[in-house]
């Protein structure tokens, strides 16, 4: 049975679909199976999956209003080695439309029942806001990973992330925890970064992830390319610490 994290941070431009992707392709490349759920309009781990968002019939957008189920709307990507739930601009349209909907948090949760059992994880890739698609994201999973930038107003996004999942916890999804926090984008030659990274360290202890992330442009290049930093060029520092965060999440996986 699959189990699924959403990667979220309600901080916009902190790598959460760079997270995505490449530890998908990270797990896939150690022989997990993997469905990747992007949640965002902007359609960018789609993208970043080799997968043409201008060219999709259907999408989450469809799942998730009950047109279509997951099974019909999954698509391979062929660069990463894992399966997608693409999305693109009509995503923004199920805003509106699931307002009206029962169980809208759950519609997710829902639709992710029948295929289960045909993954080891399922990476949901949320959009910069608490918004209905974040909220149906955080219900239908087990834990979250929050990618973070170790700078000061990082910090302070992270504070409003850990009462939000507080709150899913209380009135929706018993089972939602913090998994851990990834340190991404990280330059060990800037003291502040270093000084919040041992803040965070000090704070949420063996909840922080040993890898670090640092920065990377390999990383940076590979969505141009249709492609996880992880294949684009595996030999690069970027795809090389993603990799480790993979194994690192298939062991912490064990504990859980």
């Amino acid at each position: 049975m699959a189990k699924i994290f959403c990667v979220a941070n309600q901080k916009g431009g902190v790598g959460k679909t760079t997270t995505t992707v490449n530890l998908a392709a990270s797990l896939a490349a150690q022989k997990q199976r993997v469905l990747v759920i992007d949640l965002d309009p902007q359609g960018n781990a789609s993208m970043g999956s080799g997968i043409d968002k201008m060219e999709l019939n259907q999408t989450v957008y469809h799942v998730l209003i009950g047109m279509a189920d997951i099974g019909s709307v999954r698509v391979k990507s062929e660069t990463g080695g894992y399966d997608v739930l693409p999305a693109n601009r009509e995503l923004a349209g199920a805003e509106v439309e699931l307002v009206e909907i029962d169980r809208r948090e759950e519609r997710l949760k829902d639709a992710l029942e029948p295929v289960l059992t045909e993954y080891d994880f399922v990476l949901i890739d949320c959009p910069p806001a608490l918004s209905l698609l974040t909220l149906n994201g955080l219900c239908a999973a087990n834990g979250v990973i929050v990618p973070m930038q170790c700078e000061y107003f990082a910090l302070e996004g992270l504070s409003d992330l850990v009462n939000t999942i507080k709150q899913v916890h209380a009135n929706l999804n018993p089972e939602l925890t913090i998994i851990g926090l990834l340190r991404v984008m990280f330059d060990p030659r800037t003291t502040l970064q270093q000084q919040v990274s041992e803040q965070l360290m000090a704070h949420f202890g063996d909840k922080v992830f040993s890898t670090i992330i640092p920065r990377n442009v390999r990383l940076a290049e590979a969505p141009s390319y249709g492609m996880p930093g992880v294949t684009f060029d595996k030999s690069s520092r970027g795809a090389q610490a993603y990799m480790q965060f993979g194994a690192e999440m298939i062991e912490r996986i064990k504990t859980m």
